[in-house]
């Protein structure tokens, strides 16, 4: 049972009940489809084959390819397909859809899982990181090389860099690069992808292929309801994708489920990015901008229990094992969460324990300057040590991310990066000591408390409100961002706001 969960969570091995295939492939009716082949590149055991097969009878070539052999074996059992035991990166999926007679459908549930769960499970489809700035994939002899099977080299697509690009910023869905890899394979000739996928998947992956301009006719998705089918607590939907050769649309149709056939809403392609109201959008075309203050990110520490105190007396503390330890102040500093930034009066109930000034500074001096807290690292370097994340690789013992100048500043104005409200906050020194806050929140640094409401009043104004919903995509699980909140020119929006005053 161990080893069947651990493959689940690995290979996002989570089956498709024949009632969703069945669900999936009426609306592929509907839109009045007619493949003469049929391709699903992760069959599993085959659910989507037999209901291909079943909708689709006039079709002779119908080809399953799977990593897992056992599923090979029961997927081979259904009469009129093929299905062979192959490796999804290693596939050459250019020169297979070539041999095969067009339209394609290329139809499946491609695996639910990232890269950082993956390595958290030291998974052997584990994608590498690269600077390459196209989708690339590593080929047997490579993989030979790399003490690895079935990884796909991860490209920087994003163009991120430093932390952002080493962090969780960088985290990606195995099944976007699948889809991306399949869609710039289908581009230029006709057919259909049609994939269950999260949400955050399909828009990248049509954010990607509308800026490359790949040749869609059409595209839409359909909401699933992941936590029924699958035991998923996600925002899933049907993705669908119609390629023809020289069509140029950019537009994704919206639908509630896979029931309706009036769709809710639209997403478009707007200055490179996705959107919701790309009328909207454009209305705030002239806010769009980096200001002089940049938004932050948190502290990321990716040890709650160790560097996440209460205090209990003077200069004692709690920790999340629950030992109380005694430390001194100096690396200490009051901290809020997310969920304290939407309390109507957020105040810190903890400490974070913050090793250094500025990200790569050395750790190693805290033995001198605070003996007590050197021991107490030390004491509890076992969990500190395991952190799964690949920026703590050589790095000073005991490193935080995300600190500079800007996290000890005395004034802040916050946001939480999880809730689905746009609150902002502003927030000052507790007993002459900057607050810090974790990595689910978002802040610019301040010079004065004036400055600090200054900026909580025009980021609260209408304008500004009406910015940002425009940008954010509120069904996902962190709509906030960093970047989205970036995008809006603090400068420009100020300028506006003194329009608006002055009309008035």
């Amino acid at each position: 049972m161990a080893n069947k969960t651990k493959n689940k969570m690995e290979f996002g091995d989570f089956q498709t009940p024949n009632i969703l295939c069945e669900k999936v492939l009426h609306i592929l009716k509907r839109m009045n489809f007619l493949p003469n082949s049929i391709i699903e590149p992760t069959c599993g055991k085959g659910s989507f084959l037999r209901s291909s097969l079943k909708h689709f009878p006039s079709c002779n070539q119908i080809l399953g390819f799977e990593i897992n052999p056992d599923y090979v074996k029961t997927a081979n059992t259904i009469k009129g397909v093929s299905v062979y035991c192959e490796i999804f990166f290693d596939k050459d999926w250019l020169k297979t859809l070539k041999s095969l007679s067009e339209p394609h459908l290329i139809i499946g549930n491609p695996p639910w899982i990232t890269n950082s769960n993956m390595s958290l499970l030291n998974g052997n489809n584990l994608p590498i990181k690269t600077n390459h700035q196209r989708l690339t994939w590593i080929t047997n002899s490579n993989m030979s090389l790399l003490n690895g099977n079935n990884l796909p080299i991860k490209t920087n697509h994003q163009r991120l860099n430093g932390f952002e690009a080493i962090s969780g910023r960088s985290n990606f869905d195995i099944s976007e690069w699948m889809l991306t890899h399949l869609f710039e394979n289908l581009s230029g000739r006709t057919g259909v992808v049609a994939m269950l996928c999260k949400t955050t998947v399909a828009r990248r992956v049509l954010q990607r292929a509308f800026n490359q301009n790949l040749e869609i006719k059409q595209a839409t998705t359909h909401g699933v309801n992941a936590l029924r089918y699958f035991g998923a607590a996600v925002d899933a939907c049907l993705l669908t994708c119609m390629f023809q050769p020289n069509a140029k649309h950019k537009s994704c149709t919206v639908y509630k489920n896979l029931e309706d056939n009036n769709p809710v809403s639209t997403w478009s392609i707007h200055n490179n990015r996705l959107t919701t109201s790309p009328d909207k959008t454009k209305s705030f075309q002239h806010l769009l901008g980096k200001s002089s203050i940049k938004w932050r990110s948190g502290i990321k520490h990716d040890c709650a229990r160790i560097m996440e105190l209460y205090p209990r007396g003077e200069s004692v503390y709690q920790n999340g094992i629950g030992h109380e330890i005694r430390l001194e102040p100096d690396f200490l500093f009051p901290m809020l969460k997310s969920s304290d930034l939407m309390k109507p009066n957020p105040f810190p109930t903890r400490y974070m324990l913050v090793t250094q000034k500025k990200t790569g500074e050395k750790t190693s001096d805290i033995q001198y300057s605070a003996p007590m807290t050197w021991n107490y690292l030390l004491k509890n370097a076992k969990y500190l040590d395991k952190r799964a994340s690949s920026i703590y690789r050589n790095r000073p013992r005991f490193s935080v991310f995300g600190v500079g100048d800007y996290t000890f500043t005395r004034w802040k104005v916050a946001i939480s990066g999880f809730y689905k409200k746009l609150e902002f906050r502003a927030i000052g020194p507790i007993c002459s000591k900057p607050v810090v806050f974790d990595d689910t929140c978002y802040f610019l640094h301040c010079q004065s408390e004036d400055e600090a409401h200054n900026l909580v009043k025009m980021l609260k104004s209408e304008i500004a409100s009406k910015f940002f919903n425009s940008q954010i995509f509120w069904d996902t699980k962190r709509p906030i961002t960093a970047e989205i909140l970036g995008n809006l020119n603090l400068e420009l929006l100020s300028k506006e706001l003194e329009k608006s005053i002055s009309k008035s």
